[in-house]
């Protein structure tokens, strides 16, 4: 029997004992899982202690660490050392960008899009393409990319010191995709990949729904620290390790050559499958040698054109060592069967044509206007010359905030740190602002200027705590 009485006691969530079926553990966090989905426990809700929690059920408290532990490796949870655990603010939320622009009441600054005001040159490409590919196009033949697609992914490859054999280069639909392919079938559900502290949101949703677990390395403003990921190694089996060395989404950091060199050594030593995600390097002028360069028998290097091309154009180029050929070839087989050869074709017409790099030249001016802009509003935050999005902190009077939803409020959409957060959350809670969303130049200043007044207001009734 619980040593105290709950009957006129309040708790931020009170599960109902009676459907806590065996395992307990299982069942109570099920019933935790099924309350946050639902929305039954909004997002930041900060739920009762471990020892209160137990008293109330009747049950170790062993048992109900099991359960938290659970949630939180499925992302529906995050703890704060000293202040308890709270429920994740992307546990319930689509984070899809929408499916109708013109339903959208704010500016948009939250999701990364690309500059998409360039897809113009894309769509002329892919008319020529589709005057002269006829129905071959259209067919099962070539999954993994003709030769004249592959060939051009070679070429492409080579702008970012990638010189890399065309048996060991596939086409995927996107970087997104490539993730999902390496994560199934290079991993296996319980393995470990070693992360930054705060991650690309879609890799951490990724490995949760394959229960592969994300242990977060700390770093500095070059991102993971190589003696903290040996420290680690030495302490526990890690399986892999993922990196956004350029332009790291969201926190903006870039990897010198030094700490590449550095961490490859560790992935050398200790056996870590890589996966270098390479999705800004095009906005370096003159980018340092990948770390594939430095790891090539260990890393697996995703270049996706969503970013620097095309977002709704959906092609990536992995490159893989000969050992993971296979898997990875049975891989693509098996979840797409094939990339479009529609898109693949019109990639490698924009990279042969040298279109893909008029483009890329194009989107480094405007991402550089936009910094500048930018620079009036954050002059002390917005340091990096060029970057689609900015990591801002944000003040320690909005940390008890739902500071997404407040910002949507004042007409625009923001990303907070909680959603690529990969283990226990920091004092300092930052935002990511996409600077390269908004659809013109007009349109940034505006949102920024919404955010920077928000951010010097003062607390009051119309700021609502959580």
């Amino acid at each position: 029997m619980p040593v105290n009485s709950f009957d006129d006691y309040p708790m931020s969530w009170k599960p109902e004992k009676e459907q806590l079926t065996s395992p307990k553990y299982r069942a109570l966090a099920d019933l935790l899982a099924d309350d946050i989905l639902s929305g039954k426990l909004p997002p930041h809700t900060k739920l009762p202690p471990q020892r209160e929690l137990a008293d109330y059920l009747d049950l170790n408290l062993s048992t109900i660490t099991r359960a938290f532990q659970l949630c939180t490796q499925k992302g529906l949870l995050y703890g704060i050392t000293g202040r308890g655990t709270f429920v994740s603010p992307n546990a319930a939320i689509d984070i899809a960008i929408a499916d109708e622009k013109e339903e959208a009441s704010y500016i948009e600054m939250g999701i990364i899009k690309p500059l998409d005001a360039f897809n113009t040159e894309t769509y002329a490409v892919m008319e020529q393409v589709l005057q002269r590919g006829g129905t071959a196009l259209l067919d099962y033949s070539y999954p993994m990319g003709t030769p004249y697609q592959r060939a051009a992914a070679q070429k492409w490859l080579e702008h970012f010191s990638m010189d890399v054999s065309l048996s060991n280069i596939a086409i995927t639909a996107g970087a997104q995709n490539a993730l999902a392919i390496l994560l199934l079938t290079l991993f296996r559900p319980g393995d470990k990949i070693a992360t930054d502290h705060y991650t690309y949101a879609n890799f951490i949703e990724l490995a949760n729904m394959m229960q592969i677990r994300l242990i977060p390395i700390s770093g500095d403003a070059e991102g993971m620290l190589p003696d903290v990921l040996e420290n680690h190694c030495r302490l526990q089996q890690l399986n892999g390790i993922y990196l956004v060395p350029n332009y790291h989404n969201p926190t903006g950091h870039i990897m010198s050559q030094s700490r590449k060199e550095a961490l490859a050594a560790i992935i050398r030593k200790y056996a870590l499958l890589a996966i270098e995600d390479d999705i800004y390097g095009f906005l370096l002028e003159k980018p340092s040698l990948p770390l594939a360069h430095f790891a090539p028998d260990y890393t697996c290097y995703i270049c996706s054109l969503s970013k620097s091309i095309c977002s709704g154009l959906r092609i990536a180029y992995l490159t893989f060592p000969t050992r993971f050929a296979a898997d990875i070839r049975r891989g693509i087989y098996n979840v797409n069967v094939k990339t479009p050869s529609l898109n693949s074709e019109t990639a490698g017409e924009l990279i042969y044509s040298g279109t893909a790099k008029k483009i890329i030249g194009q989107k480094r001016m405007e991402a550089a206007a936009r910094s500048e802009i930018c620079k009036d509003f954050f002059p002390e935050i917005a340091k990096n010359p060029l970057g689609f999005s900015l990591w801002l902190p944000l003040p320690e009077r909005f940390h008890e905030t739902d500071f997404e939803h407040l910002a949507q409020k004042r007409g625009i959409s923001v990303c907070h740190s909680h959603r690529f957060l990969v283990g226990e959350a920091d004092v300092q809670q930052y935002l990511r602002i996409a600077l390269s969303s908004p659809d013109t130049k007009e349109e940034l200043t505006k949102g920024l200027s919404i955010l920077r007044d928000l951010l010097a207001s003062d607390m009051d009734e119309n700021f609502f705590c959580i």
